[in-house]
């Protein structure tokens, strides 16, 4: 089941990327390094709801 999921930069925790993921295969929460326009720089992104 593939569902989509938002990234939000945790320093200005502005929403920043849309993105699909398996759910079934990933149930936990995803994290990863992404460049924020905002920042201006690569900052860790978390999944939102």
């Amino acid at each position: 089941m593939r569902v989509k999921i938002t990234l939000e930069c945790t320093d200005c925790k502005q929403r920043n990327y849309n993105l699909m993921k398996d759910k079934k295969a990933h149930p936990e929460r995803m994290e990863t390094k992404k460049y924020c326009k905002f920042c201006k720089k690569h900052t860790m992104h978390k999944e939102t709801k």
